[in-house]
């Protein structure tokens, strides 16, 4: 089924997140392309996206994670799984770490406008200042602490 349909009729479906971090501890954020359906022109984690039939959810992150960014990483680090409601979009989301990256993201304009690396402190003034430029899931995984826990790259 389009995922446009999938998100009208609010079906429950599988999606995947991976955070990006530099050598500063500092996580990308991509500026969505004002072409998508949702939540165009919004700030969302470093790379996004649906689960395919048949596809693993690390396949998934693997794959959206180079056509969002241009980037491939030796493994992903699995984080969390989040449950499906209306912060995630009705989605089961794997939420995976691909760690430090050397290389700079090199964002595909098809996909994705840009985006930078921000620290806690910034992420924490975009999302009490300027919530509404976020995507509902980017605050979502803000509010769990999944973004600079724990899990965050030392």
């Amino acid at each position: 089924m389009p995922i446009d349909d999938v998100h009208a009729q609010t079906l429950i479906h599988r999606a995947v997140v991976v955070l990006v971090y530099d050598r500063d501890g500092k996580v990308f954020l991509q500026k969505r392309s004002p072409a998508k359906s949702r939540f165009p022109g919004r700030w969302d984690l470093s790379a996004t996206g649906h689960v395919t039939a048949g596809e693993a959810s690390e396949d998934a992150a693997v794959r959206e994670l180079h056509e969002e960014l241009g980037l491939r990483v030796p493994r992903l680090r699995f984080l969390a799984r989040a449950e499906p409601g209306p912060a995630t979009g009705w989605e089961f989301v794997s939420i995976y770490s691909a760690g430090v990256v050397a290389e700079a993201p090199r964002p595909n304009p098809e996909e994705v406008d840009g985006g930078y690396f921000v620290d806690r402190a910034e992420m924490g003034c975009m999302v009490e200042n300027f919530r509404e430029l976020l995507t509902p899931a980017l605050v979502h995984f803000w509010e769990q602490d999944l973004i600079f826990g724990s899990h965050a790259p030392d």
